[in-house]
């Protein structure tokens, strides 16, 4: 809990305001959307969920990330997802679909945040609502790394659902991600709807 720097807790007043956490996940997949996750958690559940071993997604197993999800969203004052589809990949470029998706998560809160943290260099583009970008911020700012996990068990749960309708590229096991057999599979029957065709490896040449 010591290397998060915490944001959320008050202005420089001492007034307690509300912060929200954006983060997305599957920006290097090759298949499915980009998706991000905008959450508002209180002080006092940040606080606990960072002791209960609250961090980066990708630190978490898949069980504790599930877990982690169910609390924080129970917990959560606003939670949200957004996200930009592979053909909006393909015609943006993945780091615009990116920021396209935390900004979609962040407009769909129903609660007025003071202040967005943001993960990475990049600003959202129009966002009415001051924003901070943070380097590295999953593992910085416990509010991002509470989003970062949310958008991570949807994402992958939306991955497992559509690979029952595609079962040739082991889908279930590699989250869309480009493995060895999901590779093999995009040269031998070539990508789906919800491939990035921008991606080299789902322009595949018969």
């Amino acid at each position: 809990m010591e290397q998060f720097i915490l944001y959320e807790l008050s202005d420089q007043s001492g007034t307690p305001r509300l912060v929200v956490g954006v983060d997305e996940v599957g920006r290097g997949a090759l298949f499915g959307p980009v998706v991000a996750a905008a959450v508002i958690l209180p002080a006092t559940a940040l606080l606990q969920l960072a002791a209960k071993g609250l961090k980066d997604s990708k630190q978490l197993t898949p069980l504790r990330r599930l877990r982690l999800t169910k609390e924080i969203q129970q917990r959560a004052i606003d939670w949200r997802i957004g996200y930009a589809t592979s053909h909006e990949i393909d015609q943006l470029n993945i780091l615009q679909a990116s920021l396209l998706a935390m900004k979609r998560a962040v407009l769909k809160l129903k609660v007025q945040p003071d202040l967005c943290l943001v993960d990475g260099q990049q600003s959202l583009p129009d966002l009415p609502i001051p924003q901070l970008s943070m380097v590295k911020g999953d593992e910085h700012s416990p509010v991002i790394a509470a989003a970062s996990v949310v958008a991570k068990v949807w994402r992958d749960e939306l991955v497992i659902r559509l690979a029952a309708k595609y079962p040739d590229y082991d889908l279930a096991a590699n989250k869309g991600y480009g493995t060895k057999r999901h590779r093999l599979a995009l040269q031998q029957l070539g990508p789906t709807r919800q491939h990035r065709i921008s991606f080299s490896p789902c322009r595949v040449k018969f």
